[in-house]
């Protein structure tokens, strides 16, 4: 096999509830609660897997030795990635912490969106309190949002999306909230951050305006890059896997490093797999249980499951408004997969399970019987 057309990935596949569980030999991942103890290194080429190894922890170093020099090279920067430590999300005045799970408030200012479309459009006082009430669940950061990214939904005027998302972004940092634009246009991007928004999140992954990528490292920002297989106006449109898991982490690599090389500063770049954008039911649950090998991409990491289709499909064709225990299932499978961020439209639940399983960790980190 050539080391030129050949990946590899290092893909954790044994979570530990303690390294002391694991007599050491497990890993912290990404500097979070949860512990690593057993690894796939998979190589493949032209899309198909061409070996698997299973290692335990402390076998990993070793075995990396043995693969070709430039796979051995990526292979080690992917072990440095699981095991990096992700400084604070600055946002103003606020710091948010990376080293355990923050919720992300979803406030949708659009007459379309899949769940809560309509609701908050042009009702300036109804879609503060709402933000307001999220703030006080205990939402990290809050997510404004002015266009549908749900499959069918039309574009939007950039005019139009200013004049939802501005005055919303504006009330936000008047009350001191840590702010994420969702938005795939610079003149939105630039309105917003001067507004007070701190944070750019685009499922384009900065691919829909070509200014987007240069402007974003000029102005210093931190940025969602999020995985979707469309190159126009549908972002659902186009998809097509040989592996999703392998496929979208290999997508997310290449838009990280484009980033990197247009001045984007590598702690200011998160990352988002894009669960149901492009994506059959099948993709999603093999994405939701594949999360921690995004870690090895040395980012903090993003998920927004909540209310997603991929619920309905699994509960009886659910609609949107009564996926939370669907939702909830889907956050803390990215809890324990230690995920950073968790971008949800039911804030003080997923905040309440949050400090359920925070609390679940704690006992089992210092569970010093288990020596």
């Amino acid at each position: 096999m050539s080391a030129v057309s050949a990946t590899v990935y290092l893909r954790p596949i044994a979570l530990a509830d303690s390294p002391q569980s694991e007599d050491g030999e497990a890993v912290r991942l990404a500097g979070g609660m949860v512990y690593a103890s057993r690894f796939a290194l998979i190589t493949r080429a032209d899309g198909k897997v061409t070996a698997r190894r299973r290692l335990g922890a402390g076998e990993v170093r070793a075995a990396l030795g043995d693969l070709p020099e430039a796979l051995a090279a990526d292979a080690a920067a992917q072990w440095a990635g699981l095991t990096a430590i992700h400084p604070a999300l600055l946002c103003g005045a606020r710091k948010v912490r990376l080293d355990q799970p923050q919720v992300m408030g979803i406030l949708n200012v659009t007459p379309d969106s899949f769940s809560d479309g309509g609701e908050f459009l042009d009702k300036p006082e109804v879609a503060h309190a709402h933000a307001s009430a999220m703030l006080e669940g205990g939402a990290a950061l809050i997510d404004v949002g002015g266009e549908s990214t749900r499959p069918g939904a039309a574009a939007v005027w950039e005019g139009d999306e200013l004049k939802r998302v501005i005055p919303a972004i504006e009330r936000l940092a008047s009350a001191g909230a840590a702010i994420s634009v969702d938005t795939r246009r610079v003149a939105v991007m630039e309105a917003a951050l001067a507004a007070g928004a701190h944070i750019i999140n685009d499922v384009s992954a900065l691919r829909h305006d070509p200014r987007s990528l240069q402007f974003a490292a000029r102005a210093g920002v931190t940025v969602v890059l999020m995985h979707a297989p469309g190159e126009g106006e549908d972002l659902h449109d186009g998809a097509a896997y040989t592996d999703v898991v392998l496929d979208v982490f290999d997508w997310l690599r290449a838009r990280r490093d484009a980033a990197l090389a247009a001045g984007i500063a590598r702690e200011r770049i998160i990352l988002d797999p894009g669960i149901g954008f492009g994506k059959s039911l099948s993709d999603n649950l093999a994405l939701m249980n594949a999360l921690p090998l995004f870690h090895a991409l040395g980012q903090p990491l993003l998920v927004g499951a909540s209310r997603k289709r991929m619920i309905g499909a699994l509960s009886n064709e659910a609609p949107a408004h009564k996926r939370l225990g669907g939702s909830l299932l889907l956050a803390a499978r990215a809890m324990a997969a230690g995920v950073q961020l968790l971008r949800v439209h039911d804030v003080a639940e997923s905040v309440q399970a949050l400090h359920v399983w925070r609390g679940l960790r704690d006992a089992a980190l210092t569970d010093f019987a288990q020596l």
